[in-house]
């Protein structure tokens, strides 16, 4: 990858990782759901109005916005809603690194090199060491809903793959504005006018900050630079940078929520981060490791 490039993919794990914490305080005063519509209404206007959208099939579209905005937050903010901490939030749905390569290889016909499946087994220790310390029914249904936000991230991923060269931007704008109308629906079925009232009323500053942090610097920046490097690069390539995002997540769930930091998460972000050095690196270190003839 070029330097570049990867300033860029560390500077949107970043601003993902301190999203996690942005949630956590959103979801004191706003339903999962309709947290999600706002988040997404506001990415599309008012730049919908301006940028053209995107000249791909509208299938292509719809599915980008179902997988990688409507149906991925809807369940990761239902699961954090459920107890599931912003921490440990931001760990798991990293399991769509794997999930994405998975998926990369049935159906974009990409091989993985050993040392990326060695990582992903090691970065899987970690997570089966978060699944082994949870406790309480909400909790355990939490984490299966953020898991299952992986596999929509992973999903997204591939299309991305598959939509090939698009501007990013309107991709993003247009695709926040697909995932509007299903988390609205969503939303006044599950969680009734009588939650839409209650949010109204108590709506504040802090909502509005919250809405704006993950519509803005959060959907527009970050999806619009992942989408790049989606396309720009293999996928097995991209997608592990997010392993990095439970790094910032944890630390700053610990330095503003005060979630405590137990041996079990160091210890489980420590395998993801060795699975992550092994993905990347791991290619390399064999070749300076091997003995020269």
């Amino acid at each position: 990858m070029q330097f570049t490039d990867i300033l860029l993919a560390l500077l949107t794990v970043t601003i993902w990782g301190f999203n996690f914490v942005v949630i956590r305080i959103g979801l004191h005063d706003l339903p999962p759901l309709l947290f999600s519509a706002l988040r997404f209404l506001f990415a599309a206007i008012p730049l919908i109005f301006f940028i053209k959208r995107p000249a791909i099939p509208w299938h292509l579209l719809i599915a980008y916005g179902l997988f990688q905005f409507a149906l991925q937050f809807a369940l990761l903010f239902s699961g954090m809603k459920l107890g599931f901490t912003a921490g440990l939030a931001s760990l798991v749905i990293q399991l769509q690194a794997f999930f994405t390569i998975g998926l990369a290889v049935l159906v974009l016909k990409e091989h993985p090199r050993a040392a990326q499946l060695i990582g992903a087994f090691i970065a899987l220790a970690g997570m089966g060491l978060v699944a082994a310390h949870l406790d309480g029914a909400a909790t355990l249904i939490g984490f299966l809903l953020v898991v299952s936000a992986g596999v929509s991230w992973a999903a997204a991923n591939i299309v991305t793959k598959t939509i090939g060269k698009v501007n990013p931007l309107a991709l993003v704008v247009w695709g926040s504005l697909v995932a509007v109308p299903p988390l609205l629906l969503a939303s006044i079925l599950t969680e009734g006018p009588a939650a839409w009232a209650s949010a109204a009323s108590h709506f504040s500053w802090r909502s509005a900050g919250t809405v704006a942090f993950q519509s803005y610097p959060n959907t527009i920046i970050g999806f619009g630079i992942w989408s790049v490097l989606m396309r720009k690069y293999p996928a097995a390539t991209i997608a592990p940078f997010a392993l990095l995002v439970p790094v910032v997540g944890m630390l700053s769930a610990t330095l503003v929520l005060d979630e405590p930091l137990q041996w079990w998460k160091i210890t489980a972000g420590l395998l993801v981060l060795c699975g992550l050095a092994l993905n990347q690196f791991g290619a390399r270190l064999i070749l300076l490791l091997k003995p020269a003839r």
